[in-house]
């Protein structure tokens, strides 16, 4: 995962996200079938609509983003997997970076967070 402002065009084996605070994030395709990517999906599509000619907005802030990417990067376990499910269905993700110091947070801060 990083952080681009190149074209909209992603890499072979990956794709385009932004977040709310207008951040790039280009993912591998691997995560489309992580279910906290699927409920982001879900919420971006509850929030924006289906927009087939512009990027894909996902309802977080840029923080929120890269620890979400980062946990499935270090592979959560699946019930840490469901309390963040938990926590991001009930809202949305955006309001939760003030839970998050410069986007660094272990795993409990996540969960007990909420």
């Amino acid at each position: 995962m990083h952080h681009s402002n190149k074209s909209l065009a992603a890499d072979k084996g990956h794709f385009v996200v932004y977040t709310m605070d207008i951040k790039r994030f280009v993912i591998p395709l691997a995560y489309l079938s992580n279910s906290i990517f699927q409920e982001l999906f879900m919420m971006s599509e509850e929030e924006f609509g289906l927009s087939s000619d512009g990027p894909i907005t996902l309802p977080c802030g840029s923080v929120i983003m890269s620890y979400i990417v980062l946990l499935v990067q270090r592979g959560l376990a699946k019930d840490l997997e469901k309390a963040v499910l938990n926590s991001i269905s009930g809202h949305r993700c955006s309001s939760y970076s003030s839970f998050f110091h410069k986007g660094h947070a272990d795993q409990q801060s996540l969960v007990c967070g909420f």
